[in-house]
């Protein structure tokens, strides 16, 4: 039974807009904040989940955190106006419940943190305008860096490095550093961070991550979504993720106790059948905002000071946070919104059907891809040089593989997808982003499962021609002969590019033939 909401106060001052990522009680949003004057609005609707044809799993992460985040507003005694998915009247659109909570309400003014979506920013200024009512934009504390901060620091930089950024980023916030210069030395471990497992023992035994059952809240989002979303993709019955804060708290510790020591030393490895190893499973509560990066930052920071982790873990961890992540959020935000549609590469192959069922021969691509319908869930190189280095190789038009990103993961807000797949994953900003495309044949992933998928695949990672060629082999010697002058013009590929000298004209021929099959029936 839904609680009866406080009465909206009238004549209302402030309407502050929450949005389903922006789950914060210490939001900007709410500076000033009074209750004898000011209520909150939230809006559950269709649009935000089928904009791109989310996953299941997505949907659910949203709509109960929402919903379990409306729950503490409400006992904090704020006056609250809530749309569920489900109510008769509902728009389906952000910008329609805005009008009509309007309309209802007539607030002197409209305040918000800003969004992380430029989509969804622009889509509220324009209603607010249309309303004829104040909108005023605050800015997202949850970040170190402001979009204004990371514009200055861009400006007049003919490349933009995720390192240099780091490093600026570790001196300014004093993060893993002694006096002037670095933890251990050095800014960097990845070097020593890229272990494989035994390929007969396999990984060793590590904790599972901390689970949390569905409680009755997140039972009534789960049994709505099966009902309202039933032809999208994606499964629920192993739905397990932190959606409130008190959660996302335990979650971080249970990260932190058990698996960032040896985080470092196993973060790129694979496992067929592994999906959670030694990662931190974290990410989707950060970016709905349960948790605060300087926290998660700190509590890395602290276990390594007191001689519980290796510096090693603890400074790979922290670069995704404090250095990554914050250098994706700028990318997107000074790029926005001609940063969507680059394709540098000229690629417009489709989406092939599989990604959305997981039906592929490729055993290593059905294990990441059935994993991420089944859990909403896949670590980055799982991501990064499973599901996106195939796409990247086939030639998938980009826009199509980052809708395919954004929809499938339980984690996937635009403003750190759209960079991760555009820049990173598919190079189809032409390097403003990361310094080289990221490609790789077979044997890069034979090498990092330690052999385990191509033991049980029919393809032979080694062939890049005939009936047992690896289609990514196949492919990845296809995409050095498609762009062999731009990867020879590039310092980190142009050893790549070398190695074609070695590839008769013959051979040539047959791995583009090869190639363009797959390319028809991929």
């Amino acid at each position: 039974m839904r609680a009866a909401p406080r009465p909206v106060p009238q004549p209302l001052r402030h309407l502050v807009l929450v949005l389903g990522d922006q789950l914060d009680l210490a939001s900007s949003a709410f500076d000033g904040f009074d209750p004898g004057h000011d209520a909150v609005w939230m809006a559950e609707v269709a649009e935000e989940s089928t904009h791109v044809w989310s996953a299941q799993p997505r949907i659910v992460m949203f709509l109960a955190a929402m919903r379990h985040f409306a729950a503490e507003v409400r006992a904090r005694g704020w006056a609250l106006r809530y749309t569920h998915l489900d109510d008769e009247h509902n728009t389906g659109t952000l910008a329609g419940e805005l009008a009509r909570a309007v309309q209802a309400l007539r607030p002197q003014r409209l305040i918000l943190t800003a969004p992380g979506d430029w989509r969804v920013l622009h889509a509220l200024r324009a209603q607010a305008k249309a309303l004829a009512v104040p909108l005023e934009l605050r800015d997202d504390r949850h970040f170190w860096v402001t979009v204004r901060d990371f514009a200055a620091y861009a400006k007049g930089r003919q490349s933009l490095r995720l390192e240099f950024f780091y490093r600026e980023m570790r001196r300014r916030h004093r993060v893993l550093m002694d006096g002037d210069r670095p933890a251990g030395g050095q800014w960097n471990f990845d070097a020593d961070n890229r272990e494989r497992f035994d390929p007969v023992a396999g990984p060793p035994p590590v904790p599972d991550p901390l689970s949390f059952a569905p409680d009755a809240v997140t039972r009534e989002v789960i049994a709505l979504v099966r009902r309202r979303f039933a032809s999208h993709p994606g499964a629920l019955e192993r739905f397990d993720w932190p959606l409130t804060r008190a959660q996302a708290l335990a979650a971080l510790d249970d990260f932190i106790t058990h698996r960032l020591g040896d985080f470092g030393r196993w973060q790129d490895a694979l496992w067929p059948g592994r999906p959670w190893l030694w990662h931190a499973r974290l990410s989707a509560a950060l970016n709905l905002k349960l948790l605060q990066p300087r926290e998660v930052v700190a509590a890395a920071e602290a276990a390594w000071r007191a001689g519980r982790v290796p510096l090693r873990s603890a400074e790979g961890f922290i670069r995704q946070i404090l250095g990554w992540r914050e250098y994706v959020r700028g990318i997107y935000w000074t790029q926005m919104p001609a940063y969507a549609a680059l394709n540098a590469l000229g690629a417009h192959a489709p989406l092939p059907a599989f990604f959305w069922s997981g039906d592929t021969d490729l055993a290593c691509l059905r294990d990441a891809l059935t994993q991420t319908l089944r859990l909403g869930y896949a670590h980055h190189i799982q991501r990064l040089m499973v599901i996106g280095l195939y796409a990247l190789l086939l030639g998938v038009e980009p826009r199509q593989i980052s809708d395919w990103f954004l929809a499938v993961y339980v984690d996937a807000v635009e403003w750190v997808e759209l960079p991760n797949v555009i820049g990173m994953g598919q190079f189809a900003d032409g390097g403003r982003m990361a310094s080289k495309p990221y490609i790789a044949s077979g044997k890069y992933i034979e090498r990092m499962a330690a052999g385990r998928y191509c033991a049980q695949c029919r393809y032979d990672p080694a062939a890049r021609t005939g009936p047992r060629a690896c289609p990514y082999t196949t492919l990845y010697w296809d995409f050095l002969l498609r762009h062999e002058a731009l990867l020879a013009a590039n310092p980190r590929t142009v050893m790549q590019v070398n190695n074609l000298a070695r590839v008769d004209e013959g051979e040539r021929r047959a791995i583009r033939a090869h190639a363009e099959a797959l390319r028809a029936r991929p």
